[in-house]
This record gives C-alpha cells, sequence and structure tokens, in this order.
C-alpha cells in the first residue's frame, strides 16, 4: 500500500538522539508514516523503539550501510508518494510537514524541498547542514543562505520566503518517491557527506527544481555521527566534493576546476597542518589519492544526457576568494548575479508572504 508521505529516520547507535528528539516527530507528524532504518545498530535502539514506540515502523539493515546506501536500501522497501529524509538529530515544530508537502503539490515541477534550518543550541541562528537553502560556487565549493564556511547568521527574517535553491540538505529532504527511485537515489559510495547535493544536482540535470519554504522550521543539532573535529568527515567532505564534480560538470570545465581545486584544497591542507591540525591536513592529500584512485568509477558514474545545463542557481564567482580575501562573510555580501526574473518563483514568494 502506497502512502501519501514517510517520514525516514535513518539510525545508529543513536539511541539517545530517538529519545531527545522523536517525541517532537511524533507529536507533530500525526496522520503519516513514521519509519526508523536501523543500519544494524549495536546499542539498544531497537529494543527502545519496540518497547516506547510500538506506532512507529522500524526497517532493520544487515550491516551499516553509511548514509547514502543505507537510505537507498530502506526507501526501497517503503511505498509513498513523498519521503521526507529527516536526522535523527532534529526536532521538528507544529505544521512542519504541511508547507512543503502544500508545494510540492502544488507544483509539479518542484520535485523536492527544505524548510528553514536552524541551530538546536542557538536557535537564533542558522545551521551549519542546510541554513535557508544551499548553493554552489564556480569551483565547487557548497555554500548556503546564512551560512559561509563557518559562519552563521542570525535568522532575521532575512530568508523569509519560497524560493528556488541548488541543493536542499539530506538533514531534511522532501522528496517525491518515484522521482528518488528513477534518478537512483544517493550515491552509496559517498558513503556520507555531500551526497544530497550529488542528488540534487543530478535532479537539477534532469531539469527539475528544488525549493527553500521558510514557513516550515526544524532544529537540527548537527555532526551527530561524525563531528567537524573527526578526521573521517574531513575525508568524506573532500573526497566526495571531488566526486560531485566529477559526475556533474562538462568536460571543459571540469579539468580547469580539478586544476583550481588541486591548488585550493592544496593550501588549506598546508593550513591545517601550520594550525597544528596534522590529522586534518592528511585526510586532505588521502582524499585526493582515495579520488584519482577510483577516477575511473566517478567517470563511469557522469550521466549521459542534460548534463550541467545553465543552471542559473550555480554562483558565478569565487566564495572562497569573497569570504577569505575579502572578509565577505554573509550571503547578502556576496557579489551578486546578474538578475533573470523567475515568474514561478516570483508567485510564491508573492504567496509565501501573505
Amino acid at each position: 500500500m502506497t502512502t501519501k508521505l514517510a517520514v525516514v529516520i535513518l539510525n545508529y547507535n543513536g539511541k539517545h538522539w530517538l529519545e531527545q528528539f522523536l517525541p517532537s516527530v511524533v507529536a507533530h507528524s500525526q496522520g503519516f508514516e513514521i519509519v526508523v532504518a536501523d543500519n544494524a545498530s549495536t546499542d539498544d535502539s531497537i529494543p527502545f523503539l519496540q518497547v516506547n514506540y510500538p506506532q512507529i515502523h522500524i526497517l532493520i539493515l544487515e550491516k551499516n550501510w553509511g548514509f547514502a546506501e543505507g537510505y537507498n536500501r530502506a526507501l526501497a522497501q517503503i511505498q509513498s508518494e513523498y519521503y521526507v529524509l529527516l536526522n535523527s538529530d532534529v526536532e521538528v515544530t507544529p505544521h512542519w510537514i504541511e508547507p512543503l508537502l502544500d508545494l510540492l503539490e502544488a507544483n509539479p515541477e518542484i520535485v523536492a524541498c527544505q524548510p528553514k534550518m536552524l541551530a538546536y543550541y542557538q536557535k537564533n541562528e542558522f545551521e551549519y547542514a542546510g541554513a535557508a537553502g544551499g548553493f554552489v560556487d564556480r569551483w565547487g565549493y557548497p555554500f548556503c543562505r546564512g551560512r559561509l564556511f563557518d559562519t552563521m547568521e542570525t535568522d532575521q527574517g532575512q530568508y523569509n520566503d519560497t524560493s528556488e535553491i541548488f541543493w536542499a540538505s539530506g538533514a531534511c529532504l522532501f522528496i517525491r518517491g518515484e522521482i528518488y527511485q528513477q534518478i537512483g537515489g544517493l550515491d552509496g559510495d559517498f558513503f556520507a557527506h555531500m551526497e544530497e547535493i550529488d542528488l540534487c544536482w543530478r535532479l537539477k540535470n534532469a531539469g527539475h527544481k528544488i525549493f527553500f519554504v521558510s514557513q516550515s522550521v526544524i532544529y537540527h543539532v548537527g555532526g551527530g555521527t561524525l563531528s567537524s573535529s573527526n578526521s573521517r568527515k574531513t575525508f568524506l567532505n573532500f573526497r566526495n566534493n571531488l566526486a560531485l564534480l566529477c559526475k556533474n560538470l562538462p568536460l571543459q570545465r571540469l579539468i580547469p576546476t580539478l586544476l583550481i581545486r588541486i591548488l585550493l584544497d592544496g593550501a588549506a591542507a598546508l593550513y591545517f597542518i601550520s594550525k597544528g591540525n596534522h590529522a586534518a591536513g592528511q585526510q586532505v592529500f588521502k582524499a585526493y589519492f582515495s579520488f584519482f584512485s577510483q577516477i575511473g568509477t566517478w567517470l563511469g558514474k557522469r550521466r549521459k544526457t542534460s548534463r550541467n545545463q545553465a543552471h542559473k542557481e550555480l554562483y558565478p564567482y569565487s566564495v572562497v576568494f569573497q569570504y577569505f580575501l575579502q572578509k565577505k562573510k554573509y550571503f547578502q555580501d556576496l557579489k551578486k548575479k546578474p538578475e533573470k526574473s523567475s515568474e514561478p518563483t516570483k508567485k510564491l514568494n508573492l504567496l509565501a508572504k501573505k
């Protein structure tokens, strides 16, 4: 039986997060299916769920497949018109589902969207993983409205709109179930980190739209699986960033972009080392070795059609240059792109203000 919407939480040894945040999900998701997909946890997550949340559907995976493949295997077993990929360390608010579901229901060309993401411990600040919607600069660096690198903005209503973005955060991703399966889901070889950016880029290349909806608000802890200081996270971020560029950029842009990235990422590695963080510096070099040793795999995944159209949501300038050299720390301070009107976006913004 196909449900309207399934909220799917991927769990791995996260009983403490389930204890803390499942109450808000259950309270504010009435009428929708809630599923916890467990990546072979070794803590007592499953007994906890069975005793305290018998109404929640539990999927038990045979091993820890990581974030990307874990979701793929879980969603393959869930028949739903819409999926919500929700991190276990997220507190949701009343009516968090309806604005996003209504947008998808009313606009068939929109296939994925995300809510406003604020920090759980600093509830007036945007959260790193998604903030007010994601973009990618000319050299492939992801950033968000409300977050540039490690600078988080205070939420003052500056992004209270409904607008098109380039990528939506995997911490709370609404997506049409049929499209998710058609596009091939998340790339399991990413394991974790930036897999949602790759997914959204593929969706854009296929002609679909992705939106941000400020009327829905969630609070995200972040780093629930891997903290920012974890060297494995550094490796995955740098390796996966290269992989998503290799998969989605056209050849004429791929080669010069990779050359620039070698210089910029090499500088980042040396900076880490100069600050005494030798582990992070080593992980950058390890990421490059892994990427180039598997270059055949990544090139084999490049889409053969509709690859890299002139997406207006791709930022044509360097965020790295503006942030580190020109000291522009906020999204509003970045060099503006040439304006191109979008009637659907205008209409949605008007609706959001009503």
